[in-house]
């Protein structure tokens, strides 16, 4: 479990693709401090497990679910990391899994002054499941969405968010991995059943 606060800027230093899997390498000096096999990381909103590491350094295994709805990975390539939350720990984001509903697309950007609106495209299956001032991830980064329309979003961005995250180097036609309010999915989830007639 995350909290969508971004901790550290890592990085992929190897992408070692198989069969139906891949291994990666993530530098990651702040991310380790602490961590032990088996421990959960968030990369970009992924949530890999540890399964070895250095001093500043871990790797990870991924399976195709993920690499199937997650957005591309490659070396060299910047990541937002978080390590998991403890107990006790302040919320200052919202909960959040690791677990991608799917991916977007940077549809345009608007730079104010010392903010950033950036605004996203949104599937079919994940559109009822995005509200106006509900919580969203993005490359696993909590926000809150300042508007929304059928088949897009919008996020409002903070100078801290711009340059402690991948977000503020997003350009137009970029990727995004996206987790969405785990209460709205367990809602779609039990309206599929309403109306069914009980036995």
């Amino acid at each position: 479990m995350f909290t969508g606060i971004i901790e550290e800027l890592g990085l992929i230093t190897a992408w070692e693709p198989s069969a139906d899997a891949a291994r990666v390498t993530v530098r990651a000096p702040l991310a380790v401090v602490g961590a032990e096999h088996g421990d959960s990381i968030s990369v970009s909103g992924v949530c890999l497990t540890v399964v070895d590491q250095g001093v500043d350094w871990f790797t990870a295994d991924v399976m195709a679910e993920t690499i199937a709805t997650s957005k591309s990975f490659a070396a060299g390539q910047p990541v937002n990391l978080e390590r998991a939350a403890q107990v006790g720990d302040r919320l200052g984001g919202h909960i959040v899994q690791g677990h991608i509903d799917g991916t977007g697309t940077l549809l345009s950007r608007d730079d104010g002054d010392k903010w950033r609106v950036l605004r996203f495209s949104l599937t079919d299956d994940l559109a009822p499941l995005v509200a106006n001032k509900g919580s969203i991830a993005i490359d696993g980064t909590s926000l809150t969405v300042s508007a929304v329309g059928r088949d897009w979003f919008e996020v409002s961005l903070i100078p801290e968010t711009l340059t402690a995250t991948t977000l503020g180097a997003l350009e137009p036609g970029d990727a995004v991995n996206l987790e969405t309010d785990i209460l709205a999915r367990h809602v779609e989830r039990m309206l599929q059943f309403t109306g069914r007639s009980e036995s």
